[in-house]
C-alpha cells in the first residue's frame, strides 16, 4: 500500500514539475490528446467533434506554452494574454459542442480552465481528476501527427473556423472569462500562488512576439536571454553596425510592436463576432 501511494505521488509530481519547462512538439500533441480524450469521454463527443476539439486544444496550447514562463514570473501582460487565448479557445469550442455539452463543459473547471499554477510550476487540472496519465479511452485523432494549427485564429482572424460547421443549437449564454466580472476570481483560482507584478501591465518590446508559434524561444531560453550574466553567456543579438543601423533597428522595433498590437486587436474583435 505504501509503495502504491509513493508511486502515485511521484507520478503526480512529475506531471506538475515537468510542465514547468517548455513543451516539445511531441509532448504538446500528447498533452493535447490526453485533455481531448477526457473531454470526449465526459461530454460524449462524436468522432467529428473529437477531431475538431483536438485541433482547438492544440491551437490553444501551442500559443499558451510560450507564455507560461512569463505568467509564473507574475507578468501582468502575460496573464491577460493567456486569458485572451483561453477565450478564443472557448469560443471555438462553442461552435463545435452542442448546447448541453457546452453547459457541462463550463461547469467542469479542468476542461473550462485547464491550466493552473502551484509552487512555482504549472500543470493541467485534468491530471488531478485522471491520475493514470497513460490511459486513453479513444484512439488518436486521425491528424494527430499532421495538424499544425491551420484552423487557428492566426489563419482565421475575423471569425471562428468552426462557425457554421455543425447543424445544432450552440451555446449563447455567458462564456467569456477575460471580459466577465468573474475574471479576477478565475485568476486567483488559477494563478493565485503567483505574485503579480502590478506595474508591468504592458507587454515589453523584447517579448512582443512571445505568444506566436514558431517565433518564440522556449520559456527557459527566454529566461536565459533576459539574465545572460547568471548563465555566463551573452544575449544572442547581432552587433550594431556603423552608420544608420541604429535608426533602422529602432524602426524595426516600432513596426514589430505595432504589428503585435494589431494582431491582438484582431483576436479580440474576432471573439466578439
Amino acid at each position: 500500500m505504501k509503495r502504491y501511494v509513493w508511486t502515485m505521488m511521484v507520478t503526480l509530481l512529475m506531471g506538475i514539475t515537468g510542465s514547468q519547462a517548455a513543451m516539445s512538439n511531441s509532448r504538446l500533441r500528447r498533452e493535447t490528446r490526453f485533455l481531448t480524450d477526457k473531454m470526449a469521454f465526459e461530454l460524449k463527443l462524436s468522432t467529428e467533434q473529437y477531431n475538431d476539439v483536438y485541433e482547438i486544444n492544440y491551437d490553444f496550447m501551442d500559443e499558451a506554452r510560450y507564455l507560461m514562463a512569463d505568467v509564473l514570473r507574475g507578468e501582468e501582460w502575460a496573464m491577460e494574454r493567456y486569458y485572451d487565448l483561453l477565450d478564443v479557445r472557448n469560443d471555438d469550442l462553442r461552435w463545435v459542442l452542442g448546447n448541453s455539452q457546452y453547459g457541462r463543459f463550463l461547469r467542469t473547471d479542468y476542461f473550462y480552465r485547464p491550466l493552473y499554477a502551484n509552487g512555482g510550476s504549472w500543470s493541467f487540472r485534468v491530471y488531478i481528476h485522471y491520475t493514470n496519465h497513460n490511459h486513453f479511452y479513444y484512439p488518436k485523432p486521425y491528424h494527430y501527427r499532421t495538424y499544425c494549427g491551420g484552423h487557428g485564429r492566426p489563419h482565421h482572424p475575423h471569425a471562428s473556423f468552426y462557425k457554421g460547421r455543425y447543424n445544432q443549437p450552440h451555446y449563447t449564454g455567458r462564456w467569456q472569462i477575460r471580459e466577465d466580472k468573474s475574471y479576477h476570481a478565475a485568476r486567483r483560482s488559477d494563478f493565485g500562488s503567483v505574485p503579480v507584478r502590478r506595474t508591468d501591465t504592458v507587454r515589453p518590446k523584447d517579448n512582443n512576439r512571445t505568444s506566436h508559434r514558431g517565433t518564440a524561444a522556449a520559456p527557459a531560453d527566454r529566461q536565459t536571454q533576459k539574465q545572460p550574466s547568471r548563465q555566463g553567456t551573452s544575449v544572442s543579438r547581432p552587433a550594431r553596425a556603423k552608420g544608420n543601423a541604429t535608426s533602422r533597428s529602432s524602426s524595426s522595433e516600432v513596426k514589430r510592436t505595432e504589428r503585435a498590437k494589431s494582431e491582438d486587436s484582431a483576436v479580440r474583435r474576432s471573439i466578439k463576432n
